[in-house]
């Protein structure tokens, strides 16, 4: 921000002119200062007792650049604006930055072990940034993945404390419906899980080292051969043999995937305990994979949805060839 000064300036009425020696007329510095009758004896000016410092001049302003220290208020009184400040910023971050999320089972063993805290990145997808195969994401349970009431607080004191905690991302949550897996295709890709085989990817076999000690990676809920809608994922558990993910949801209700508006943020960090800090990179197998096919199916829309849309295409056209004919 510039501060833009201006200065005011004036014509002298007496630009141009002269001053005639006898002519009665001032000389330089005319009108700095108060008028003086002719032959007349200055008058006594003001007097400074020895030792004290001049005052201001009668007629001039006090000094408007002096500023009087200001009071510091007491710690106490500062204390609860700094907790305001610190809980709106933690909420913000919490908004729209990062947040913290506790794993509550092993479907994500050996990667992520049960009570571990990770960090979910959620900057990146306010500009437009789309989850890719490797990554751990969190998401919101698309219908019917988690089991039963989530775990609450409860209504004791200690309960609503951990609950206004987790309102401004100081604690995880209990209330949310969020799951955490690792996406392994995404829109237009085909994924390919048999039994005895590994897991592919538009033709490509993944090496799948994060995987559970004596984990197989399709076994236990082999799926054949599904390619992925538009606008969805295909995500699975790194502890295969413990994880209700796609696989066994696409078996059940012969869907099983997650709609990429349901994904919260990517986890990027296993921030605690300390012990097991570490990061959450996209495994280099990933990257030997190809892009899938551009014709990937889009998923239809629900029932409501597609009799709301019949219902409206006629009347589009009937509007339109209304206008049409009015027009002639």
């Amino acid at each position: 921000m510039s501060v833009q000064q201006s200065a005011e300036s004036g014509e002298s009425g007496g630009a141009g002119e002269c001053d005639r020696a006898g002519d009665g007329r001032a000389g330089p510095g005319a009108g700095a200062g108060p008028a003086t009758a002719p032959n007349a004896a200055p008058g006594p000016g003001p007097v400074t007792p020895p030792g004290a410092a001049p005052g201001p001049v009668a007629g001039e302003e006090p000094d408007k650049g002096t500023k009087q220290p200001r009071k510091k208020r007491p710690f106490w009184q500062e204390l609860p604006i700094l907790l305001v400040i610190a809980l709106l910023l933690s909420l913000g971050i919490k908004t729209f930055f990062v947040q913290a999320f506790s794993i509550p089972s092993g479907s994500m063993e050996q990667t992520l072990a049960i009570g571990d805290r990770v960090l979910v990145d959620k900057l990146t997808p306010w500009f437009g940034a789309k989850p890719e195969r490797g990554e751990v994401v969190v998401f919101r349970d698309p219908g019917g993945w988690l089991e039963g009431a989530p775990t609450s607080y409860g209504d004791s004191f200690t309960g609503s404390v951990q609950r206004a905690l987790s309102t401004v991302g100081l604690m995880p949550s209990a209330d949310e419906k969020d799951l955490i897996k690792r996406v392994i295709a995404v829109g237009g890709d085909t994924v390919q899980c048999d039994a005895g085989g590994p897991v592919k990817v538009n033709g490509v076999a993944l090496d799948e080292p994060y995987l559970f000690p004596g984990s197989t990676p399709c076994d236990n809920d082999p799926v054949g051969t599904i390619t992925v809608p538009k606008g969805k994922l295909w995500v699975m558990g790194d502890h295969r043999n413990n994880s209700r993910d796609s696989r066994w949801h696409h078996n059940v209700t012969g869907d099983g995937f997650v709609p990429v508006d349901n994904v919260v943020g990517r986890a990027f960090v296993v921030a605690w305990p300390l012990s097991d800090w570490s990061t959450l990179p996209v495994p280099d197998t990933f990257d030997k994979v190809p892009a899938g096919a551009a014709g990937a199916p889009v998923e239809a829309p629900p029932a409501p949805a597609a009799l709301a849309l019949a219902g409206v295409v006629p009347v589009a056209l009937w509007r339109r060839r209304r206008a049409a004919r009015k027009g002639r």
